[in-house]
């Protein structure tokens, strides 16, 4: 038998090629069923943020699920374009002062005013390291300047609370 006449009997397997023609010595070593698992609760590994408060075993704020929380992309969009006014002297800052640690709020007080514009959200980040907690990055474009927002937000007592904001 010639090289030609092999490479014609020989039949190749692709992609394409039916399941049951799949069928070779070395394919078939491995079990590839995989076992089907119950999805598992998300469970909360961390305490919300204290900023070095002390407090009595019963008044500590105690940390809620996502689950039980608001839409959290939506709560970040409503929360940043409120922010971004208030940066721009438009808004009162007592707006956001339920929606922020007050170590946060006093942190927002001196940024009151400070751009000539209000900024316009180009893009928004999200990532959830953990269940009730998110952090966002928000770019924004302020004339011809970029700059980023950093905000993270904890699921404290049953509402989504900032904990950490950052305009770079």
């Amino acid at each position: 038998m010639s090289i030609m006449e092999e490479k014609r009997s020989l039949h190749l397997i692709s992609s394409n090629t039916p399941q049951e023609l799949w069928g070779h010595p070395t394919l078939d070593l491995f079990d590839l069923t995989v076992e089907q698992r119950a999805p598992q609760e998300a469970l909360l590994y961390r305490s919300p943020s204290l900023f070095g408060e002390p407090f009595e075993d019963d008044d500590r704020p105690l940390p809620t699920s996502a689950s039980e929380l608001p839409e959290i992309s939506q709560w970040t969009m409503s929360f940043a374009i409120n922010l971004l006014e208030i940066i721009a002297g438009r808004r009162q800052p007592s707006q956001l002062a339920t929606r922020c640690h007050y170590v946060i709020f006093r942190q927002l007080l001196p940024m009151v005013g400070c751009e000539k514009e209000v900024g316009r959200i180009r893009k928004i980040h999200q990532d959830q390291p953990l269940d009730g907690i998110c952090e966002s990055v928000i770019t924004v474009r302020f004339g011809e300047r970029l700059r980023a927002l950093v905000i993270r937000t904890e699921g404290v007592d049953g509402r989504w609370l900032c904990t950490a904001l950052r305009l770079m």
